[in-house]
């Protein structure tokens, strides 16, 4: 009944936004911006936040008008950065911590765009990415890691800025292609091509990329450091065609195909597998 009901208002407000594309196509945009770019959940509260960040020392870093919190657990001269995905948090990283601790590493987090204590209500991958250039200029981690639309922040931040700390990244069911997201979403509502040849106009106007360029593989493509790249054949999120386009650009990356993880990825032989890669193969 439930997932009868969301159908229909879907359906319903594509209908009303296809409708605003011909008669008020600016307010078609921001109607469908709207639903795109802003998470629903992940929200934390400062007087509720989870155990595992009330362990670790924290500061609001700024960009713009934006302020996003960065939590530390200090460790040794090696830093790890750790970034989540949609509507979720720092805190998603707990069950990993285990791992990353037992390396005695530095671990960092932040709160994404409009993701757990950050301010603001749009999540955007190139805003995402200018969140990571300024704490990796802060912290200058050794290790990315970045899950779903983290991962894709993480493949954007590494191809558009200059940084010399990274020397490996890895990247858990990460979406590759702008265009494929934008798909699906149209899908979901029945948005027409009025609706799509808005947003392509909006990034390119605001972000100043090409829809249909901003391709996972290009992205690899442009890519020195070795990494991994990690998707389920069960994700139903995000399709393993996407780690796989990734893949198939970064040359200097190892694909590694899970099954039965889902698209969240919690599991202790993987853990164990990036911590093999990170900390005991320190020359691959």
């Amino acid at each position: 009944m439930k997932k009868s009901i969301n159908f229909l208002i879907a359906k319903s407000l594509g209908l009303y936004i296809n409708f605003l594309s011909f008669v008020c196509p600016k307010k078609a945009l921001q109607l469908a911006y709207k639903f795109f770019s802003e998470p629903r959940n992940g929200r934390l509260k400062i007087q509720l936040i989870p155990s595992i960040l009330k362990e670790a020392s924290h500061e609001f870093l700024t960009l713009d008008s934006h302020q996003f919190p960065v939590y530390v657990w200090k460790g040794n001269e090696t830093k790890i950065l750790l970034v989540h995905g949609w509507e979720s948090n720092a805190a998603r990283w707990e069950n990993f911590f285990p791992y990353l601790q037992k390396s005695g590493s530095t671990i960092i987090a932040l709160d994404g765009p409009a993701h757990g204590l950050a301010n603001g209500k749009e999540f955007s991958v190139p805003i995402y990415a200018q969140f990571l250039n300024v704490v990796v200029q802060k912290f200058k981690p050794n290790y990315l890691l970045g899950h779903s639309i983290g991962g894709s922040a993480c493949l954007y931040f590494q191809a558009n800025y200059t940084n010399d700390s990274i020397e490996k990244m890895i990247l858990l069911g990460a979406p590759a292609d702008l265009e494929i997201l934008l798909k699906n979403y149209a899908a979901i509502l029945s948005l027409n091509h009025r609706v799509m040849q808005l947003f392509e106009n909006f990034y390119w106007e605001n972000f100043q990329i090409k829809v249909k360029e901003f391709s996972g593989m290009d992205l690899g493509s442009k890519l020195k450091i070795s990494g991994l790249i990690v998707h389920d054949t069960e994700d139903t999120v995000v399709s393993i065609k996407e780690g796989k386009k990734i893949a198939k650009g970064w040359t200097n990356a190892q694909f590694i195909e899970t099954k039965g993880l889902g698209h969240s990825m919690h599991d202790d032989e993987l853990y164990q597998k990036i911590y093999n890669y990170l900390f005991e193969n320190s020359n691959s």
